[in-house]
């Protein structure tokens, strides 16, 4: 593999067209299904599918037996399909989403989700680095070694448009195309973080997630607060009092034993590197309020924090006027979202079922108390890397970054993931992906470092190519 080339093509082929895509693809706001329930009406999802698809077809119309497809189960998301033959009998399948998180508070005053904006080396926007860059990423690190004649594995991309929403239409097109994608021996998700900008960065592991709105309902209609607060319990009492039943309020630390799991001495190894390579980055990557401090001062700890422990987020409030508007009542109810991230090997299902019965037994003061459990995954632990992938995976990040590679599990969650190490327990797999500090996934002024989009492309030809060698014999 001429490395100069490879580099060359890659970065040519993201300043000239890559880039351009992404602008456009930020500009449509194609959240998934789970928050925007209208989006077959609002067409936003046939729009990306549609530029995704032509952008692909026209980049492998002169390849051989290269196809593009757009596939369709009746009631779900498309998924896109390509399909690209190589030399030898392995297959290596890469995978990545184009569904987005929805909009956000919080946007800095010149940026906003569906505004794209480049300053320097970062693209601002909703959607670029999680994660719309991974099947230009994926093309682009095939199309240099075809640019360059060199063998690799048949390879199948695939792009869901569901993943936002716990990727619930994967699991029917996977059955549905599994004849097409045979058993990889190689499976590359690009949806994953980095600790730095500055090397290759592994996942090892992912958490799994449950979560819903838990609400609380006390009366039929608010009521003079002071006529009723001593007599009516408060409901945003009662439901701070049912989540003191799922998490340590002093601490975070989540209650039930069994939502817990025994982290692997490998695992806890790798933290412990980690923490090493990125010091006080692992939080000072957070835009802290001023004084504001990390749960711990172990950076090792906070480490396994996000990525072996499960941690509660209330990500959304009901029932509570804003503040300009909040009256002398008692109010009716409160519903808060609940976002409860798993360990890796904790069954989500399980789980689930046991923060619904946890949250609704025995309600105080016989309140009207409801869980709607509206997500349960399983998470994933990598299984040990093949000699052949730990040198390739070395390799690739000397070659594209001029550093040694780094490994460390992920606080997030790919279904996909748990679903892929379920069917083919024989592949090898890398997980990676473009979101490093302060690019800040899911919140206000999202972006895409555009250098690191490009070496992972890079990364990821470097490894399809020594794929190819370990797997030909």
């Amino acid at each position: 593999m001429d490395t100069a080339k490879i580099k060359s093509f890659v970065e040519g082929l993201w300043d000239a067209e890559i880039v351009p895509e992404l602008v456009e693809y930020i500009r449509i706001p194609n959240k998934s299904p789970m928050f925007d329930p209208k989006w077959v009406e609002h067409g936003y999802m046939e729009q990306v599918v549609g530029r995704f698809e032509a952008w692909a077809k026209a980049k492998l119309a002169g390849l051989a037996g290269a196809s593009v497809e757009v596939v369709r189960l009746e009631g779900r998301t498309p998924l896109i399909f390509i399909d690209i033959p190589g030399a030898g009998a392995e297959t290596v399948l890469l995978y990545g989403h184009l569904d987005k998180q929805p909009e956000m508070t919080g946007w800095a005053d010149d940026l906003g989700p569906w505004t794209p904006v480049i300053k320097g080396d970062k693209l601002y926007g909703r959607g670029g680095a999680d994660d719309g860059y991974a099947m230009f990423g994926a093309l682009s690190a095939i199309l240099a070694l075809r640019d360059q004649g060199l063998d690799h594995a048949r390879c199948v991309v695939v792009i869901e448009a569901c993943e936002e929403s716990g990727s619930y239409d994967l699991p029917y097109y996977v059955d549905h195309l599994a004849e097409r994608i045979g058993a990889p021996s190689l499976v590359v998700c690009l949806d994953s973080g980095c600790g730095n900008y500055d090397q290759l960065w592994l996942t090892t592991s992912l958490r799994g997630m449950t979560g819903g709105a838990l609400s609380v309902q006390v009366l039929e209609e608010g009521v003079h607060s002071g006529d009723a607060s001593g007599v009516v319990p408060s409901s945003f009492r009662i439901l701070r009092e049912l989540l003191s039943r799922l998490e340590d309020p002093a601490t975070g630390q989540i209650l039930p034993a069994a939502l817990h799991a025994e982290i692997p001495e490998e695992r806890a190894a790798q933290a412990r590197r980690a923490a090493d390579a990125l010091g006080q980055e692992v939080f000072a990557k957070f835009p802290f309020v001023e004084g504001m401090q990390p749960v711990t001062d172990d950076v090792t700890q906070l480490v396994l924090n996000r990525t072996w422990r499960p941690q509660l987020a209330i990500t959304g409030l009901e029932g509570a006027p804003n503040l300009e508007n909040a009256g002398n009542v008692l109010r009716p109810m409160t519903a808060a979202k609940l976002s409860l991230r798993l360990a890796p090997t904790t069954d989500g299902a399980t789980a689930g079922e046991l923060v619904k019965t946890l949250l609704e037994r025995d309600p105080p003061y016989g309140a009207k108390v409801e869980f709607k459990l509206e997500k349960a995954s399983t998470g994933w632990n990598a299984p040990a890397l093949a000699s052949w992938l730990e040198q390739a995976v070395e390799k690739a990040s000397q070659t594209a970054f001029g550093r040694p590679a780094a490994m460390m599990g992920e606080g997030g969650s790919i279904p996909f993931m748990g679903m892929l190490g379920e069917k083919f327990p024989a592949a090898q797999f890398v997980i990676t992906g473009v979101l490093g500090p302060h690019s800040n996934a899911h919140g206000p002024n999202e972006f895409l470092h555009i250098p690191t989009g490009k070496r992972v492309s890079i990364s990821i030809a470097s490894i399809l190519v020594d794929h190819f060698a370990a797997t030909r014999g």
